[in-house]
This record gives structure tokens, sequence and C-alpha cells, in this order.
């Protein structure tokens, strides 16, 4: 294996990306496969290509493939849907399996959504749950015996902060409370071992380090031994044994399946699927070795030319994901110049300047050459010029 591998990518000339924890870049083939579905399957087929194409097992055979990259076995992944959906689905099933407790635990560094779909389902199911969120570093102590569910997720999107999965998970089960984790930052960025982790679920979406595209869907993984016992809040046709008995009740599948709610997007799944071929013969520990590499560099380059700013993940490599935040009081209008001179970040409120690192495609010469590229914009105050002012609305 070797690394990186920017062949595999259409990568615009000139630019330096480090935002593939946001959304990953195209891999080439996929506008192909996607031009494919469209024109020759679709087009020609119709109808017909849920069976001649075999668009129907499209959704389990993507699934095999993420799991082999979460470290999960096969048939444990179902693909479909949003990451909410997603979250939601994992949550109300936990809840159902633990019907004595009433409380939900986060943390308060959680992706919104997430916090925002557990106020949502407390709501729905209106039976006095709370949602508790401390501080990412007290959650281990926070997990007791009134926890119905833990709900984390791995890699903190504004800090890259990294919690240990399988210690967390452990004082979770020894208190008796289910376990989910969202790797979304985390899936493509780190070696994981979801099996070995014993978690009951796990959710992710597929456009960030898997470059699916824009819009791509999420998974869901249901640890094999319980799946049967899983009740779907979400009971969709896809999820039933037999979606094409048309039968009046539902029959849930007998495996991850049963997590499936709506007809599959099989155009992005299909792109998603081509986009999965980068990562053949990828060693994941040889990945996260060269990832620590590039996030160690990039913050020595930039703590020596850029003072003002102040590393805003954790110093300690072993506790961070895949990306590195620096924060600055005037983040928003930095990063716009920066982007304006080929380097690709992004902001988050209030004041994080985010890069992510992905050795696919960026090597060591990207990393100091953004880093110059940086040092020009702050020390030279070009972020001062009025263009940079007016926020766009997806910073």
């Amino acid at each position: 294996m070797t690394l990186p591998r920017k062949d595999l990518f259409d990568l615009p000339e000139g630019v330096i990306y480090l935002d593939g924890n946001s959304l990953g870049p195209l891999p080439k083939g996929a506008a192909a496969r996607a031009a494919e579905v469209i024109g020759r399957e679709w087009g020609q087929e119709l109808i017909r290509a849920w069976n001649t194409a075999d668009w129907i097992t499209l959704p389990a055979r993507v699934g095999d493939r993420i799991a082999g990259l979460i470290g999960a076995p096969t048939g444990s992944v179902a693909t479909g849907d949003t990451l909410s959906i997603k979250v939601y689905q994992a949550l109300a099933a936990a809840l159902k399996m633990r019907p004595d407790r009433r409380v939900i635990l986060s943390d308060s560094g959680n992706f919104p959504t997430d916090l925002y779909m557990a106020q949502g389902l407390i709501g729905t199911i209106d039976k006095g749950y709370t949602l508790r969120t401390p501080a990412p570093q007290d959650v281990a102590e926070a997990i007791t015996e009134e926890v119905a569910v833990v709900m984390l997720t791995h890699v903190d999107y504004r800090s890259g902060r990294l919690h240990d999965m399988k210690a967390i998970t452990e004082k979770a089960h020894s208190v008796g409370a289910v376990m989910i984790w969202d790797l979304a930052h985390s899936a493509g960025a780190v070696p994981l071992d979801l099996a070995g982790s014993q978690a009951e679920f796990a959710v992710g979406c597929t456009y960030k380090y898997f470059n699916g595209g824009p819009g791509a869907p999420a998974f869901i993984y249901a640890r094999p031994d319980i799946v049967e016992t899983v009740e779907p809040a979400l009971a969709g046709w896809m999820g039933h044994n037999a979606p094409f008995a048309m039968e009046p009740g539902y029959r849930p599948a007998m495996s991850t399946e049963r997590l499936r709610v709506g007809t599959p997007p099989i155009v992005q799944l299909s792109i998603l699927d081509a986009a999965l071929d980068v990562w053949e013969g990828v060693d994941m520990d040889a990945l996260r070795a060269a990832s620590i590499a590039l996030c160690e560099t990039f913050i020595a380059e930039v703590e020596s030319r850029c003072p003002t700013l102040t590393l805003a993940s954790p110093r300690n490599a072993a506790e961070r994901g895949s990306q590195v935040s620096f924060a600055f009081d005037h983040g928003y209008e930095a990063m716009q110049a920066l982007i304006e001179r080929g380097v690709i970040g992004d902001f988050r409120a209030p004041d994080i300047m985010r890069f992510g690192f992905t050795p696919l495609y960026i090597d060591t010469a990207d990393v100091v050459a953004a880093a110059a590229i940086l040092e020009d914009v702050i020390e030279g105050d070009l972020w001062r010029d009025p263009k940079y002012q007016t926020k766009s609305k997806v910073t």
C-alpha cells in the first residue's frame, strides 16, 4: 500500500484540500458510475433495473464494504436515509431496551443534530426522559445507573477530540446502559473495532472520509447478537422481512436490514460504491500513522509561523482524530482569505478554523505549503479585506 493515492481523485489544479472531514473530493470513476446508472440502467432498463442491475441488493453490498472499514462483521451494517434518521432509529431502539430508565447521556461537544434528534424524540415519547450533556472530559464520571443510553460522537466535530471508545463502552455496560457511537468524523479517519468494542449501535455518514458525495447515504450498525430484538421506531417497507409480500402488518427483517426505512437512493449508493474503491488495500493502521504525521507537521508549522492562533485540538495525537483546529477571533474572515488562495478548510462558530487531513490525497508538501499560505493571511492581515467580512449561508 502506498499513500497518498492522489491519482485516484479528481482534485482541482492548484488547490490544497483540507476539508475532507466535511465533504470528501470526487474519486475517479464515481462520475462515470453515476452516468452509467442514470443513462444505461435507469435510462434503458427502467424499472427492470431493480433486478437486471441488482439495485435491490445494493444497500446490503455497500453496507458490507463499510463494515470492513469500521471493524464490523459482514451483514451488520445497513445503508440508506440520512445520519439524522439513523441517530433517531438507534436512540429510539436503545431506549426500548432499557424501559425502566429515563436518562439519555451525551456531551456538550456533540454535533447539534444528534442533540436535536434526542430532544425531538424525548418530546415525541413524552415519558419524562431527560438529556444530560456534561463536558466531554466528564462523560465517564456521568455514566451512572440512571442512564438508559450513552450517545456520543467518537471524534468531536469542532476540536477533533477523540473519545476512548473501548473505555467509555465498558463503563456504559458496567452500569447496564446501551452504547451508541456516531462515527461521522472517525469512519475512514481512524482505525475502528466496533465488534471488539461490544457497542450495541453505531451510525455514520459517508460524504466525509468515505468520499461518497453531497447527500451520500448514511449507515447504521447493530451488534449481531441483539439485532433480532431491536424494535425499529421507523418501520419502513424496506425494513420488512418480505417487502414485496405487501403484508398489511410490519414484520421486521431478521438482520440489520430491519433498520432500513424507505426506497434506497440508488444513484447516490452507486456513487458511494464506486468511491469505496479507493480504499482497496488500505491498511487503517498505516493510514492513521500517516494522518498523525501530517497533523503533527501542520501544528508545528502553524505554531511557528502564526503565534496569534491558538491550538483548539488536543496536543496529544492519541487523543485527536484526523483534524486540527485553531482558534482565532477572526477565524471566519481568515478562512475565506485562505480559501481564495487555494487552501480549503472550513470554519465552525464561534472562532474555530478547522483543517482535515486525509492521507489518501494529502502529503507533507501540501501541509507545509498550506501553513505558509496561512502565515501570509494571518501575519499580513489579509483577512481584513472587506470582501471577507460577509458571511455565506454555509461556513
